[in-house]
């Protein structure tokens, strides 16, 4: 299957298209998650909210930005099949523009990595360098229904967790920091499992071995759920041993509560995949901030 031929003649893309291909709907995790680390810290957000504010922005719209970036133009084949009203297989975005844009954003991603100091530029190039091993050839962990949700996973979460707290404190994260970034990073596997149903038959048709291919949208359901589940266990259990007992009862409750979003999206999951992330991913993500806030009492008693 190749990209279908576009009616679209333009020579350099829309505003509107190269905001649609760098998809501000997904910036969301990363800067949550940033937020959560500077929350972690312990450090005053309200001294340090140059480097908030530049942390937010570069984990959402410039990285997680320039990832969409390089994914759709890397899926471009893909997308033809799935999505065929996307910027670059509709021809919205002519050309080579796709990977334009995205190696741009890349060094625009570094250069703004570099003003939040060591840590802040060494994850940064981490990030980068896990966007295109996701997307592009001869890498393109997408391929796997394992390791692609794995490395997002990390990516959307984990690494925009520590970096926060590592920018803000101008060191090296606790080990509670790093052990429940990790987790939670882990959890989304789950997540990104989910929103692989969308692109089933295209990912099918493309080789692109996600569960929901290999393994048929039911158990990919049920594997999805265990592994968002599983983490979150042990980040009450570590809260709860850490003397933040307050904070992994809140997370129980929203655990419970993912637990009914499931037992409601497990009934047809290629259908009710979309509704979960709206109401179960909701409750994770609460999640995160409870545990950062429970862990500035937590980094005192370490």
């Amino acid at each position: 299957m190749t990209v279908s031929i576009s009616l679209h003649t333009d020579r350099y893309p829309a505003p509107s298209a190269m905001l649609e291909l760098i998809k501000p709907v997904t910036w969301f995790p990363p800067m949550w998650a940033y937020a959560c680390g500077a929350v972690a810290s312990g450090v005053a957000i309200s001294d340090n909210i140059g480097l908030l504010i530049i942390g937010i922005i570069l984990a959402g719209p410039v990285v997680c930005g320039m990832s969409q970036a390089a994914n759709d133009w890397c899926d471009r084949h893909v997308d033809a099949i799935n999505e065929p009203d996307r910027p670059i297989p509709s021809g919205r975005i002519p050309g080579r523009w796709g990977l334009w844009i995205a190696l741009a954003m890349s060094v625009l991603s570094l250069s703004l990595g570099a003003l939040l100091g060591t840590w802040g530029f060494i994850a940064t190039v981490v990030g980068v360098i896990a966007a295109w091993a996701y997307s592009a050839e001869p890498v393109r962990l997408k391929k796997s229904g394992w390791f692609g949700p794995g490395l997002v996973g990390l990516s959307y979460e984990s690494l925009p967790w520590f970096t926060g707290a590592a920018v803000l404190s101008q060191t090296l994260p606790s080990a509670p920091i790093i052990w429940l970034a990790l987790l939670y990073g882990i959890g989304a596997h789950g997540i990104m499992t989910l929103n692989d149903f969308k692109a089933l038959e295209g990912d099918r048709q493309m080789g692109v071995n996600s569960l929901p291919v290999t393994l048929g949208p039911e158990r990919a359901a049920k594997v999805a759920c265990g592994v968002m589940l599983v983490p979150q266990i042990f980040v009450i259990l570590a809260l709860a041993h850490w003397g933040q007992s307050l904070h992994a009862s809140a997370i129980l409750a929203l655990v419970l509560g993912q637990i009914w979003a499931m037992s409601v999206m497990l009934k047809d999951p290629k259908a009710k995949a979309p509704w979960y992330n709206g109401t179960g991913v909701l409750m994770y993500v609460s999640g995160m901030m409870v545990s950062a806030f429970a862990l500035r009492s937590v980094e005192v008693m370490w």
